[in-house]
């Protein structure tokens, strides 16, 4: 079968990319760094460059297929380009929609987010949980609005799956969409000290290859329609580095940080970001969100897809040899 991906060389499309050649499908992989596609080399991958923004790269590149994983995304809390993220998550999104109707593509998952759904204030977090806060990120926003599109191509009998990852980590590729990994390497290497708050805001954490496989029986069992929370372990912050500290044997001291405080050193480096065009590490946007918990369920996905978790200690104890066998340096002892 022939398959077209977008964000083909990111964290997860490079993964599913691989997996999906490997089973002996034929992967049509829209990407634009030459670099990048090294990653994804497969004698069943072939490389289509061009872009999501590009109708004419991704109407060629998806020609004889049967099915679509729109992964491609902006994932980065701040940009210069205020319309980018806009542009990215929304515009492009409807135009692979609009391109896999008019091409009679069978059947499209469409990789949204978790975070649409908002913070677990009253109860844990499900499929119809309801939002009852503005949203903290534009990647949010723009990604609750292209589902919004994906429900308009629903009706015009394009069978879209949604499926709505939690915090993404595993050996792969260290992006803005493997953040959970590139802090579990920070703190390793002693150089991330920081817990956010008390320490007792919760989040959940899903590795990689949960993911992968996840998309794979979206695609399979998925109803057109549905959305699935593709989720894994809920664990709050202090959890998470005694768990990091425990499979690495590194012991760092690490600095509660008030929110308040962190709040105030956000809109500080927003300052010098509009006074000086410098990428923040922070934004308040950010930390608010630290203010809520995120206890998330994917019993949906577990029941009707047959998703299945990789509870964070072992996840994180593959990621963490993964990360050793990558960076000599990065010992455990």
């Amino acid at each position: 079968m022939k398959i077209f991906i977008t964000g083909s060389t990111g964290f997860i499309g490079s993964k599913l990319a691989l997996k999906l050649a490997n089973s002996g499908h034929i992967v049509h992989a829209l990407y634009r760094s030459d670099e990048k596609a090294k990653n994804i080399q497969h004698e069943n991958i072939m490389l289509f460059k061009g872009d999501i923004t590009d109708v004419e790269s991704m109407k060629t590149a998806m020609q004889n297929c049967e099915q679509v994983y729109h992964i491609a995304a902006f994932t980065d809390v701040w940009t210069k380009i205020p319309d980018l993220i806009y542009d990215l998550n929304v515009k492009a999104t409807e135009n692979v929609f609009k391109i896999a109707l008019n091409l009679g593509i069978k059947k499209v998952v469409f990789t949204s987010t978790a975070g649409v759904f908002g913070p677990s204030i009253n109860n844990i977090v499900t499929e119809l949980t309801e939002r009852t806060v503005d949203y903290f990120l534009e990647y949010e926003r723009t990604k609750a609005i292209a589902e919004d599109f994906a429900k308009k191509y629903m009706q015009k009998e394009l069978n879209v799956v949604i499926v709505n990852p939690t915090r993404v980590y595993g050996p792969g590729v260290l992006s803005k969409s493997n953040s959970v990994t590139i802090m579990i390497k920070s703190y390793i290497q002693g150089r991330w000290r920081v817990i956010p708050g008390d320490g007792k805001s919760v989040g959940n954490y899903v590795f990689i290859d949960d993911i992968v496989k996840g998309h794979i029986i979206a695609m399979e069992k998925g109803k057109p329609g549905e959305r699935y929370i593709l989720g894994g372990s809920n664990i709050n912050y202090i959890d998470f580095f005694r768990i990091i500290k425990d499979i690495s044997g590194k012991k760092h001291f690490m600095f509660k940080l008030p929110l308040v405080f962190m709040l105030a050193v956000s809109y500080f480096m927003m300052l010098l970001t509009k006074l000086f065009g410098v990428k923040p590490m922070i934004t308040p946007a950010l930390v608010k969100k630290f203010n809520y918990q995120w206890n998330v369920s994917s019993k949906k996905a577990e029941k009707e897809l047959g998703h299945q978790i990789t509870n964070f200690r072992e996840g994180a104890t593959k990621t963490i040899d993964w990360l050793q066998s990558v960076n000599k340096g990065l010992d455990k002892t």
